[in-house]
């Protein structure tokens, strides 16, 4: 039994690609809301393996990302406010 539940640790459950499961035609670049779900606090974009993405739709949001960059619908970067203090620390 031991072992059993060892295996199951092991093996993380697959992730799908929801747009393949959605049959989504298209990643529009004004969708904001769903873009943000594919980037970073700090504004990159995140990783295949993280989001469960295939290629061709990561590949799809990615360059729905930068043009909404480019339109400044998108932050290129986040300000990161430290608690830690700074370089004025006297």
């Amino acid at each position: 039994m031991a072992k059993r539940r060892q295996e199951e640790q092991q093996q993380p459950r697959r992730k799908y690609c929801q747009f393949c499961k959605e049959e989504k035609a298209f990643i529009d670049y004004k969708d904001t809301q769903l873009l943000r779900r594919f980037m970073t606090d700090r504004g990159k974009i995140k990783p295949r393996r993280v989001t469960g993405c295939c290629a061709r739709h990561q590949h799809d949001i990615a360059v729905a990302i930068k043009r909404a960059r480019e339109m400044a619908l998108l932050p290129y970067t986040v300000t990161v406010v430290s608690s830690r203090g700074g370089r004025n620390r006297g």
